[in-house]
């Protein structure tokens, strides 16, 4: 036998995993006014709460998502909290009111993902402010 006939079992080689990188629930969700598609469901946040809720309930079933519009950051953060309220099976009017800011930077994967389907977009002429006031989601 010759020395390149011998057969040394396998070493095992050590891999390091890590946990994939989460999708943010607000990274590239703001737009500039008007970039919605023409086929998009586009909906004024800043109407009153009863009327926001009402419609986060539709289109939480439905089978398309929506596009919002806001000026105020404080809506932007409360659609956000609208929206995963109403495919939680939560209270909406209060996540609008309240929105639970530790519970949504605390969302799985899977419920962002849920979420970004839903809510396709914030559309506003102040786009930076709009971002700026989404950070606190943005962990």
């Amino acid at each position: 036998m010759t020395h390149d006939d011998h057969v040394t079992p396998a070493e095992p080689v050590l891999v390091t995993l890590s946990t994939p990188a989460r999708r943010s629930l607000v990274a590239g969700l703001v737009r500039p006014l008007g970039s919605a598609p023409d086929t998009a469901e586009v909906v004024d946040v800043d109407i009153p709460d009863a009327e926001l809720a009402a419609f986060l309930v539709r289109i939480a079933h439905a089978d398309h998502g929506f596009v919002a519009r806001t000026a105020d950051g404080h809506r932007a953060v409360a659609i956000v909290a609208g929206t995963v309220a109403a495919l939680c099976g939560e209270d909406i009017p209060t996540a609008l009111a309240n929105p639970d800011v530790e519970f949504l930077t605390a969302l799985k994967p899977p419920a962002i993902e849920a979420t970004r389907t839903v809510l396709l977009a914030i559309e506003t002429g102040d786009e930076q402010a709009i971002m700026d006031a989404l950070l606190v989601l943005d962990s």
